[in-house]
């Protein structure tokens, strides 16, 4: 695993259960070896919306070629 804390990555898949989508970025904020990490996604006013553990495969780097966006935020579940 090539993660460090505080690094800033890209959702890899969609999460409807809290309303998050592919290319959403979010945080490190802990890392739980061999494969997991906890992820921190933020709305553009700095409010947490959601604090997740996943795995390494579910994000990315983000990459030079990355645009950033914003959506609105509908939770679905």
């Amino acid at each position: 695993m090539n993660y460090s804390t505080l690094d800033t990555v890209v959702l890899n898949r969609d999460l409807p259960e809290h309303g998050l989508k592919v290319g959403d970025l979010g945080t490190i904020v802990e890392i739980y070896e061999p494969d997991g990490i906890e992820v921190e996604f933020v709305m553009a006013s700095g409010r947490t919306s959601a604090l997740l553990t996943l795995k390494v495969n579910d994000v990315r780097h983000v990459a030079d070629t990355d645009l950033v966006t914003v959506r609105q935020f509908a939770r679905s579940a």
